[in-house]
């Protein structure tokens, strides 16, 4: 039987990317294998992603006329790339023709998990730079940004301290990632242009069958995390990607007598269970979660007052990991935290 996970085991497996001045050494060993992709406006150079080693050379080996002019320093170990077309709309083509040339030859076995949505990526005055292929992000390490929500009833019995249950879906068997393992009660990445508040919505439907106007009446944004994943085996296609991530997090109370509940629809759920907090603590000792749902959740039983400084002694850890600051520009930075995604578009 595998040993039980503390909470510091479990925000360490999603915030799983060295900080470079708590754990200078890991950080250094760990850029070794990395350079720095930037970006040039009229204030200077900035970084958008990490780009491995595998991939900086599959770019050296794929023709100019493919991927466009590319700019790589190796003693700085920062690379430029998709910069000179001068729109959008023409860097998005270019990142969108590299990204098929690769699939096409199977160069990266991640490529094979295609979902054909458009992720974006932010230059740091909130205009959007361009977009690129959602499984492709992790090539090049840029930031992707989602949603996740807890459901939850209130109920009172001896059978818990606590007087709600939360509604915990197990994955379908058969997905790419992470399957069968257990979720937030609706999650989804955010695509392009896309609001957070409109993609929760849809994915409720989409993946708990959740009613759109209950939705819009009931949902809660609490806030957002922030993160910097690094993939195993489980996430699809080779282990070893970096995401810097930001989730907007959402809690939904349901009615007490079961008049709405949530129930899959599309295929990503097999099933949903009404869970105790202690069931709950339980899975997630035993690793049974995926690693930034676990994320998700633990800030939810720190939000509602189940995990406290006095109770939790990684209570800081949790924090610190679960709002790391992600120096790529994007929605997660604060300054941006109430700007539209029409305002952050160019």
């Amino acid at each position: 039987m595998a040993p039980l996970l503390s909470v510091l085991d479990l925000v360490n497996k999603v915030d799983g990317f060295p900080h470079p001045e708590r754990d200078p050494k890991r950080y250094s060993e760990e850029m070794k294998r990395l350079y720095t992709f930037v970006w040039t406006d009229s204030e200077g150079m900035f970084p958008i992603g990490y780009v491995p080693l595998s991939v900086l050379e599959a770019l050296e080996k794929t023709p100019e006329d493919i991927r466009g002019p590319m700019k790589i320093d190796h003693d700085a170990r920062t690379i430029r790339l998709f910069q000179e077309p001068a729109t959008e709309e023409k860097r998005s083509q270019l990142v969108a023709q590299l990204a098929a040339h690769w699939r096409q030859n199977q160069t990266f076995k991640i490529l094979k998990g295609w979902r054909d949505e458009l992720f974006p990526v932010y230059g740091r005055k909130g205009e959007l730079l361009f977009s690129v292929e959602r499984v492709a992000v992790g090539l090049f390490g840029f930031a992707r940004y989602g949603i996740h929500m807890t459901a939850f009833i209130r109920h009172n019995d001896d059978k818990s301290r606590y007087d709600f249950r939360i509604w915990v879906p197990r994955r379908a068997a058969n997905k790419s990632t992470y399957p069968g393992m257990l979720d937030n009660t609706a999650a989804g990445g955010l695509a392009t242009g896309e609001d957070p508040f409109e993609c929760a919505v849809r994915e409720a439907d989409e993946e708990a069958t959740l009613p759109e106007d209950f939705m819009r009446k009931h949902l809660k944004e609490t806030g957002t995390i922030t993160y910097i994943y690094i993939t195993d085996e489980r996430a699809g296609g080779e282990p070893g990607w970096i995401y810097p991530e930001c989730q907007w997090v959402y809690d939904l109370e349901l009615p007490a007598d079961g008049s709405i509940t949530p129930r899959p629809k599309d295929g990503e759920v097999e099933s949903f269970s009404l869970r105790t907090v202690e069931e709950v603590q339980e899975q997630l000792a035993q690793g049974l979660w995926k690693p930034n749902c676990a994320m998700v959740m633990l800030d939810f039983l720190a939000r509602h007052g189940i995990l406290t400084p006095e109770n939790e002694p990684h209570y800081d850890e949790l924090c610190a990991k679960s709002h790391r600051f992600i120096e790529f520009p994007g929605p997660h930075w604060p300054q941006w935290q109430h700007a539209s995604p029409p305002e952050r578009k160019a």
